[in-house]
């Protein structure tokens, strides 16, 4: 595999000694491959993903393209995270050139499916073990057997592996109108990254449920043991979550960063039939202003 890297891509033959160290040693960490995998090969099972690596750069992008409208990045991976995917052959090189383009392989998907398994049977236990139990956490609980369950039969791909975001994306009204604009979209791709990344910090999922379900930010915004990149991503969030206000912020958490389905997210909310989606939209408007207010724009560069 390492060959095939080699010959195929101009990027991998101008990494550096130093960076191919690197890839290497995150192969001896499994437990730092086992959460990059769920977080970036998650991404790369989406229609259209494709992971960017320019040469002269540190970071590579997970870049989703969409019928109309331009790619939206969904995720951020470090250059070292991207060697150690090819070396597993987790990925393949299918573009080659200044900016390679690289696919998840048949044995990314089964890794990713192994790495999920993992995951859900862990929180399971930890749910069973602790008195009362979180709507969110269930939540994320039943994405994560549904999206191993699909890798399983072989259709990563199909919409079981997308977020409602990119189904609504799809729809359109009699006009021929998508009822979910590409800047929306974007939007809450921008805050489904910064979750993903809020949770690289020890025991970030379950201080993050307690949040959700409490509003007590104290223990997720005070651990001082989590890295700045994580620390500033719950900061974001945090953030968001203070424009949105309750309802809305409920809306995006489960429908952005669970993959909660709407009609699941509007029977846990008990809202009437078929307005999750026209709230998820003044949701995203709301969000996207938020970033464009903060920032000028929604993807800043993070990671």
């Amino acid at each position: 595999m390492t060959a095939h890297v080699r010959n195929h891509s101009e990027t991998y033959s101008k990494a550096t000694q130093a960076g191919e160290h690197k890839g290497q040693a995150l192969l001896d960490d499994e437990e730092a491959l086992s959460r990059e995998a769920r977080r970036v090969l998650r991404r790369l099972c989406e229609t259209g993903a494709v992971l960017a690596l320019a040469s002269d750069m540190d970071k590579a992008v997970v870049l989703r393209s969409f019928k109309d409208g331009p790619p939206t990045r969904t995720a951020v991976v470090s250059r070292e995270v991207a060697q150690a995917f090819a070396l597993k052959d987790w990925i393949n090189c299918t573009r080659a050139g200044r900016v390679a383009s690289y696919s998840i392989t048949t044995t990314g998907r089964a890794a990713l499916k192994e790495y999920l398994d993992e995951e859900v049977t862990r929180k399971r236990r930890m749910k069973g073990a602790q008195d009362g139990a979180s709507p969110f956490r269930d939540s994320q609980s039943d994405w994560d057997a549904r999206l191993g369950a699909s890798t399983v039969a072989g259709v990563g791909r199909s919409s079981m592996a997308e977020s409602p975001l990119a189904m609504l994306a799809r729809r359109r009204d009699k006009d021929g109108r998508t009822f979910l604009t590409p800047d929306l979209v974007q939007a809450g791709e921008r805050f489904r990254e910064d979750y993903e990344l809020a949770q690289m910090g020890q025991g970030a999922a379950l201080r993050w449920d307690r949040f959700m379900v409490s509003g007590d930010r104290t223990e997720l915004s005070g651990d001082a043991t989590i890295a700045e990149g994580p620390k500033a991503a719950r900061e974001r969030i945090l953030s968001a979550l203070d424009e949105l206000g309750p309802g809305l912020s409920d809306i995006i958490v489960r429908c952005c960063c669970f993959l909660e389905g709407l009609e699941a997210a509007e029977k846990r909310m008990g809202w009437s039939a078929r307005s999750g989606k026209v709230v998820l939209r003044i949701a995203l408007q709301r969000l996207h202003r938020h970033y464009i207010d903060a920032n000028g724009h929604v993807s800043a560069m993070i990671g």
